[in-house]
């Protein structure tokens, strides 16, 4: 019997579309789900925002106070797609008022905010999923099970990227995903915290570190209006950029793997350029979100002029088989979030963690401290 699940969205920008958007899909992918979620209600404080998604999404509610979400009997469950500063706040009020909990990475601004959030999802007995898309792509999935049969051999080192161009316009408006106090590390929250879960999701937990940063766009004009996204501002008042653009930072692995991630939010030229390149004693494996259903796999005992073969993933990937039904035809990227949404009331109906967890969003966030600390101090640092 399938059981009704109300529930509610905080923050109404592109996330918190994706997010509803996900909810009104996921039964169509995935019938066998116990739950059926239904739309309660939105809450984002700039003014008509709510009361737009409402009319077009059909939540029944619109608040500009999240507050009352948490104190709404219908709501069962809550996707948390604010500004990073406002995770922890709220991420802990909706546990504590027994909400299950779907939240955006990177769970706050540091690991402290991550292990406060973690430790109310326990202590309320809920579930708390966190918006770990890329390792939810069939081929990343594909690419795990390859590594972890041994299909490479021993993993040597790794490869992660992570560049866009989505901050590199110098009009592009200082929006507190700029400033320290509400956005946190920058492009570290914002794009390494993925790169950290795939490294992990991957290969395992990470040891010790070393990183460096940059701030290669230093100024920027402070929008004149409500902002949603990456939004262009001329002619507001000029203020500095606090966070960083920009970060290399050398892996070491348990398993004695190294690594390379890099991260960067103003590659002029690069759009979403996100992937993996990782290296075994026979053989490797590469992805690249922006041709997400393909793999590059060289596998056998040549060794030397050893060739790569591209793989198309199908239905025995990953959640492959709910989207399509052969190799090769395309799933985007609202996909991997209908997936995540599935794990997530998956989790609720079952009572049980699927797919990527708070404890995940506490590890990614203490690497990310450790790099800020290695580039403050020009050492090796244990994310620990």
């Amino acid at each position: 019997m399938v059981s009704a699940l109300g529930v509610a969205v905080v923050g109404f920008g592109w996330m918190g579309r994706v997010h509803t958007q996900a909810y009104s899909r996921v039964r169509h992918h995935f019938p066998q789900l116990d739950l059926r979620p239904e739309l309660i209600a939105v809450a984002d404080d700039v003014p008509g925002r709510a009361e737009e998604a409402a009319a077009r999404y059909g939540f029944s509610t619109a608040a500009r106070d999240w507050r009352e979400i948490a104190a709404d009997p219908r709501i069962g469950a809550v996707s948390i797609a604010a500004p990073n500063f406002l995770h922890r706040e709220i991420g802990v009020a909706m546990a504590e008022a027994g909400k299950h909990i779907w939240i955006e990475k990177p769970v706050g601004l540091t690991a402290d905010d991550a292990r406060a959030v973690a430790r109310a999802v326990t202590k309320a007995g809920v579930q708390g999923t966190v918006g770990f898309n890329y390792r939810n792509a069939p081929a990343v999935a594909a690419a795990r099970e390859l590594i972890l049969s041994g299909g490479i051999g021993t993993v040597t080192h790794a490869r992660i990227r992570l560049l866009s161009d989505y901050a590199a316009h110098p009009e592009g408006a200082l929006t507190w995903r700029f400033e320290r106090e509400r956005g946190g590390s920058g492009v570290l929250g914002d794009l390494a915290s993925h790169g950290v879960d795939l490294a992990r999701f991957l290969l395992g937990d990470i040891t010790s570190l070393f990183a460096d940063t940059a701030v290669f766009v230093p100024e920027r004009a402070r929008p004149t209006g409500a902002t949603a996204g990456h939004t262009r501002s001329t002619g507001g008042v000029p203020g500095p950029v606090e966070n960083e653009d920009y970060v290399s930072c050398l892996l070491r692995f348990a398993s004695g793997a190294r690594g390379v991630l890099e991260a960067c939010r103003v590659s002029v030229g690069e759009q979403n350029n996100y992937g993996f390149e990782i290296h075994g004693t026979r053989g490797a494996v590469h992805w690249d979100f922006r041709r997400m259903g393909e793999l590059g796999v060289s596998t056998g005992t040549s060794y030397q002029d050893q060739p790569v073969s591209t793989l198309f993933v199908g239905p025995g990937d990953g959640e492959y088989a709910a989207f399509q039904p052969g190799a090769a035809n395309s799933m985007g990227y609202d996909d991997l979030k209908v997936i995540e949404a599935y794990r997530f009331l998956r989790s609720v109906a079952e009572g049980a963690p699927h797919g990527a967890t708070l404890d995940d969003a506490v590890h990614s966030a203490s690497a990310l401290d450790a790099m800020s600390r290695s580039a403050d101090r020009g050492t090796w640092v244990s994310p620990a």
